[in-house]
């Protein structure tokens, strides 16, 4: 999460795109190397649980902001993912009422992730001239394509979830 303004800074102030890749690159290796420790070691946490996907949504977030801002991308894209995040930011104080904690992040979501941490960098390349943005270009626009959709499509599975877990609960209520 420390990387966030330096990705941000070397993004938007110098334009120094090679570096903000690197920064992107790193941030995904440690996180990546952090969760397969912890869980390999049994040192999960809660804050670790809750900071993890908060980490991913930071780098996202500040990605899309930073290429809107470049013209890397266009705006209505960066709206449909961050409207999915904000819908999904508005159900915790939901799921807080029922009692319940935040949805435990699943595969599909870690997908959809994984696929955009990969389209971003490449989208970055394929915003420049010569052979390099012209091979990364259908790269970029694949992964991109894909992690929307799978961003999307997880975004749905939570709603689902909540919907099932508040609709237990007035069940449970009302019978109670």
């Amino acid at each position: 999460m420390l990387g966030v303004p330096l990705f941000l800074w070397l993004l938007l102030g110098p334009e120094w795109d090679v570096a903000a890749i690197g920064v992107l690159m790193v941030a995904g290796v440690t996180d990546y190397l952090d969760g397969m420790l912890a869980r390999r070691l049994g040192q999960t946490s809660k804050l670790g649980v809750l900071l993890d996907p908060l980490a991913d949504r930071l780098y996202i977030i500040s990605t899309l902001v930073a290429f809107v801002v470049r013209d890397v991308i266009p705006l209505w894209l960066a709206v449909v993912i961050l409207g999915r995040d904000l819908i999904l930011g508005l159900c915790l104080p939901l799921l807080r009422y029922y009692r319940y904690p935040p949805l435990q992040v699943h595969y599909l979501g870690k997908a959809a992730t994984f696929n955009l941490l990969y389209a971003f960098p490449l989208l970055l390349v394929a915003d420049g001239n010569g052979s390099v943005a012209a091979v990364a270009a259908p790269l970029a626009y694949a992964f991109t394509a894909w992690g929307v959709g799978l961003y999307l499509w997880s975004g749905l599975l939570y709603l689902f979830q909540v919907g099932q877990l508040v609709g237990a609960a007035r069940r449970e209520t009302r019978t109670g």
